[in-house]
């Protein structure tokens, strides 16, 4: 079983502490009271329809509030394409992952990859137009 103390030996050792798939399972939100969390990553199922289910689009958008409110970083998983990219930027959200920035590799074809490219929205050369500029 899990021991809290431990947890916080890990902290002091500098580890930082992530809900990984946050919003299914045992993700409970008695664990942003009882733990320090550093970093929720949102599951990727909330993601996938966000854009056209306004179920997603509120429970995304109310998890990240409330991680900005309790001073945690959100991580939104599953990003494939650039609205919802765009969507979750509008809502704040500071991180991403997903297809939409690399797929699975191996160690070293990784580390190429990370070496190699700088993913960055913001560069006009990597990213769409945002909802904004094509009037959509």
């Amino acid at each position: 079983m899990f021991r809290e103390d431990a947890l916080e030996q890990l902290r002091e050792l500098g580890v930082k502490i992530a809900i990984d798939d946050f919003g299914t399972g045992y993700s409970s939100l008695l664990y942003l009271k009882r733990w320090r969390v550093d970093t929720l990553k949102i599951d990727r199922g909330f993601i996938k329809d966000i854009v056209t289910d306004p179920s997603d689009f509120a429970i995304v958008s109310a998890i990240i509030a409330m991680a900005r409110n309790l001073n945690i970083q959100v991580v939104a998983e599953g990003i494939e394409g650039y609205q919802q990219l765009e969507m979750l930027r509008i809502m704040g959200c500071q991180l991403a992952q997903g297809f939409l920035f690399a797929k699975p590799a191996p160690a070293q074809d990784a580390a190429r990859f990370l070496h190699a490219k700088t993913v960055d929205p913001s560069q006009q050369d990597w990213a769409e137009p945002s909802l904004a500029e094509t009037g959509t």
